[in-house]
């Protein structure tokens, strides 16, 4: 593994977008949202997935030049079409649009539709954080994951982020419907390492830790179970219905040209209820009861986020893994 300065990744990223004919300022919060998910440590949804992402360019599946367009509104709630365009622009557009919504009216709505792949789905929990209000978003996906009880993918293994800000470092929970994510699946089958727990069916239906195994069968595990599929199942409805786009079975069924997804992003902002900071000192509290070793001995545990501020500070300092073929494409660009 390479590592590389944040600086040297994001210039690398923003020639690369440049060079396909990105607008300079939208190149620049693209290429900041794809290296901020490396120097987080969120490598399957940073530079891993940027040559997919150029494919997706290259085949028009993508239309770089596209913006969102308002459908409706009512208050504190908006309807916008992607048209196609960036992933992760379109999402950073929606929350940011969330959280002016919410410094209004105190809670926001936006919904998306026709958009693409948002990339890493917690960047948006951290843009609402880092703005000080609680962000809620999810995504539906192509079907790819098996609901509890069946073989065949029906539903979308839809990722899911809730964001609460916090002066000691927010709380973020970034999380998909299956036990492990596809991303982490293909990060442990190429170390060679089997999952902590069981994440998955193999061919012949049974569990199993082995993430080349799952990835063969296509049945990773839905988070606890039948819960897990049925709030995938519940994600799914709430998108498309408030979004006016289309639901996980209406999308193409081809990682490589999944599109036309639907999206929605909430902000809340606590100032409303109460400008006096108690929510960020309430926060404080909760998380400092949650991590309190039970026993001198015993490890503080992680809250939702932890790792990312942790993995965030070694990068920055040590210089951030990259696939070192994966790097030398980007430069080639």
């Amino acid at each position: 593994m390479l590592r590389v300065s944040y600086r040297d990744l994001f210039d690398a990223l923003l020639r690369a977008l440049l060079k396909l004919g990105f607008e300079p300022r939208r190149a620049r919060r693209c290429a900041q949202l794809f290296a901020e998910s490396n120097r987080d440590g969120v490598y399957t949804h940073g530079l891993n997935r940027f040559p997919r992402f150029l494919s997706m360019i290259q085949s028009g599946l993508i239309d770089i030049h596209a913006k969102p367009e308002l459908l409706a509104s009512s208050g504190p709630m908006e309807r916008w079409d992607g048209k196609i365009g960036p992933g992760n622009l379109n999402a950073w557009h929606s929350m940011e649009r969330a959280i002016v919504l919410a410094r209004e009216h105190g809670i926001a709505c936006v919904a998306l539709a026709n958009t693409n792949h948002w990339m890493r789905g917690g960047s948006y929990g951290w843009q609402a954080a880092d703005a000080g209000v609680i962000g809620i978003c999810w995504t539906n996906t192509l079907p790819n994951l098996p609901p509890w009880g069946a073989a065949d993918p029906r539903v979308g293994n839809n990722p899911f982020i809730i964001a609460v800000p916090r002066r000691k470092g927010h709380v973020v929970l970034d999380m998909a419907m299956s036990q492990f994510s596809y991303g982490a699946l293909a990060s442990y089958r190429m170390r060679g390492e089997l999952l902590p727990v069981d994440g998955g069916f193999d061919l012949q239906g049974k569990l199993t830790r082995d993430a080349a195994a799952i990835e063969t069968s296509n049945r990773p595990l839905p988070i606890g179970f039948w819960k897990g599929s049925g709030l995938a199942l519940m994600l799914d409805l709430l998108a498309t219905l408030l979004s006016g786009g289309k639901a996980s079975y209406q999308i193409e069924p081809i990682p490589e040209r999944e599109t036309m997804v639907s999206q929605v992003f909430i902000a809340i902002d606590p100032s409303c209820l109460d400008s006096t900071g108690a929510v960020s000192r309430v926060a404080d509290q909760i998380i400092e009861n949650f991590q309190l070793p039970r026993h001198s001995t015993g490890p503080r545990l992680r809250y939702p986020g932890y790792r990312v501020l942790q993995t965030r500070k070694e990068n920055l300092a040590k210089g951030i893994p990259v696939e070192p073929a994966i790097w030398q494409q980007l430069q080639a660009v």
